[in-house]
């Protein structure tokens, strides 16, 4: 009895030569193989078609700058989990339990003393810009 490999039983053999079988009658790939062909490249100067939904753009969004969104990113990093709403001093509790970098502890310390429903309230009061949505 002949066999095709003698590292593998007879079934594993088998199981190869079924899923190679597209590729070797047909000379190209199988379904199965599908996953390993790469995408075409676009042609230079062609426009690809985007991807995103209209209004969900990568970017920065109208009514706020690049920091103003990054320094809400690490707003949100270190205050999205606190009970909301909150005080300032319970935020600045969270902060400092959630071990939050020094910069974030001194914002949420700069904040006036009134109770907040979330992070986004928290970045308006700190002047950081808000998101302007286009209906």
């Amino acid at each position: 009895m002949e066999r095709g490999s003698d590292k593998h039983g007879p079934r594993l053999d088998d199981q190869q030569k079924h899923e190679t079988e597209g590729m070797v009658r047909g000379g190209g790939t199988t379904h199965a193989e599908e996953w390993k062909e790469p995408e075409a490249m676009p042609v230079p100067g062609e426009e690809t078609a985007s991807s995103y939904p209209p209004g969900h753009e990568p970017g920065t969004p109208e009514g706020i700058t690049q920091r103003g969104v990054d320094i809400r990113s690490e707003l949100a990093k270190w205050l999205s989990d606190a009970h909301w709403p909150a005080t300032k001093d319970e935020l600045l509790q969270h902060a400092e339990n959630m071990d939050a970098p020094d910069e974030i502890a001194d914002m949420v310390s700069s904040l006036p003393d009134r109770s907040y429903i979330n992070v986004a309230e928290v970045a308006k009061t700190l002047g950081l810009g808000v998101e302007k949505r286009r209906w």
